[in-house]
């Protein structure tokens, strides 16, 4: 796949993918959408910031030379790097059990959001969360151009992401923050997942954030994972390929 030549100056935008409770495969989603991101003709750069459990080296398959934590010593985020020039996109990746980010102070998440901050030859950065409402993933979290909250119709999945889009209402009220729903039986289905916790932001927050995209439930997603082979290029035609191109396409165009 051909990459765009990069402009001399641009901030990519933002787009942070979270969730409150872990195995929603929030991960999963992050690369696909990078990949269906980019097959639109968005550069897009993805970032593993899964605390203490990065694992989107472990999915693609990849043994970068470097990864997050030569950010964190002071190295440039260039060096950081790895493309994919198969995948149309770029990683910059942690390391899966290695502690990486456990821990983490403020002055790490500075450097990580400065790095994002400055001119890079990209359009957007997709940023991968650990599960979870610390304080490391709130600061994250409230500094997405986008923030996708994904969840499913587990009730403790829903409650968990309810408490997500709380803090990130608290954390930056003028945020643009958006649902997805991963494993649906059907779109319909998750719709009415999506229409549970609107109803309940709705209620207790004063908002309810819009519906971006219903990810229905695939087996293929699993077999991909273990063959550690990007979705879209192993699947293309399959119902959730289908389902997270039309989440790219809802998302764009993003929020400066």
């Amino acid at each position: 796949m051909s990459v765009r030549p990069p402009p001399l100056s641009s901030r990519p935008r933002l787009l942070v993918v979270a969730s409150g409770k872990g195995g929603v495969g929030k991960t999963w989603l992050a690369i696909t959408l990078a990949q269906a991101l980019a097959a639109q003709g968005q550069r897009v750069l993805l970032v593993d910031a899964d605390v203490g459990l990065a694992n989107i080296d472990v999915q693609l398959g990849l043994d970068p030379k470097r990864d997050l934590s030569a950010l964190l010593r002071g190295e440039p985020i260039g060096c950081c790097i790895t493309p994919l020039p198969e995948c149309g996109f770029d990683v910059v990746a942690g390391r899966s059990g290695s502690g990486l980010l456990a821990g983490a102070s403020d002055a790490a998440a500075d450097r990580i959001l400065a790095a994002l901050a400055a001119p890079l030859p990209y359009d957007l950065a997709v940023l991968d969360l650990g599960a979870g409402i610390e304080r490391l993933q709130r600061r994250f979290s409230a500094a997405a151009s986008t923030l996708l909250v994904l969840t499913t119709d587990e009730p403790t999945a829903l409650t968990d992401a309810y408490a997500c889009l709380k803090l990130a209402m608290l954390d930056n009220p003028g945020g643009d923050r958006r649902i997805v729903v991963n494993f649906a039986a059907s779109r319909a289905a998750g719709e009415r997942t999506a229409g549970i916790l609107q109803k309940s932001c709705a209620r207790f927050l004063g908002a309810a954030p819009p519906l971006a995209g219903v990810i229905r439930r695939d087996p293929r997603v699993a077999e991909a994972i273990r063959r550690q082979q990007p979705f879209l290029t192993r699947h293309p035609t399959s119902d959730a390929a289908r389902d997270v191109e039309a989440l790219a396409a809802a998302l764009a165009p993003l929020p400066a």
